[in-house]
């Protein structure tokens, strides 16, 4: 019996550590594109509830280590399903819309084209938001405030769009 712990421990801290390289790997990719960018983006037109630029940093890290948690939950199911792999399939086009988002609007520097991928991005969220309760309702609700924060970005992005 300690032998079968000791192995589904270590199963579960190789998931960990995937879903963190996975998430690591995303948050570089978005700031090969971001960081470069930021002059530009700090001489764009903001609506009144655009938040101050050092809040970015904190949201982001905290809704990258949710969905780290999250993935790790969901990787970290013993029976793999139709239903799993559709969750997380959705996880990962959920993943690379985020990355491209930040190639689209700050490597192209192109409100228009952020726009037209936070859009699909959130029903991407919402969509691994509900595929993950199916599996794990503690994993789904790590997804929660990102389903928050991109609705809100949805928003941000289409304004700065109509400003610039």
């Amino acid at each position: 019996m300690t032998s079968l712990s000791q192995a589904a421990r270590s199963r579960d801290l190789g998931f960990a550590a995937l879903a963190i390289a996975v998430i690591a790997a995303a948050l570089l990719l978005g700031q090969l594109a971001t960081y470069p960018n930021l002059p530009w983006h700090a001489g764009l037109a903001k609506p009144s509830f655009n938040p101050p630029n050092w809040i970015f940093g904190p949201v982001w890290t905290t809704l990258y280590l949710l969905m780290a948690f999250a993935l790790w939950r969901i990787l970290r199911i013993s029976q793999p399903s139709s239903e799993r792999r559709l969750a997380l399939a959705l996880f990962f086009v959920q993943l690379g819309l985020n990355i491209a988002w930040s190639w689209m609007f700050f490597a192209a520097h192109s409100p228009f084209m952020g726009m037209v991928n936070i859009v699909p991005q959130w029903l991407a969220v919402v969509a691994t938001a509900v595929a993950f309760y199916r599996l794990d309702r503690l994993a789904a609700w790590g997804l929660v405030p990102l389903v928050a924060w991109v609705g809100f970005a949805s928003v941000l992005n289409i304004a700065i769009w109509r400003l610039n």
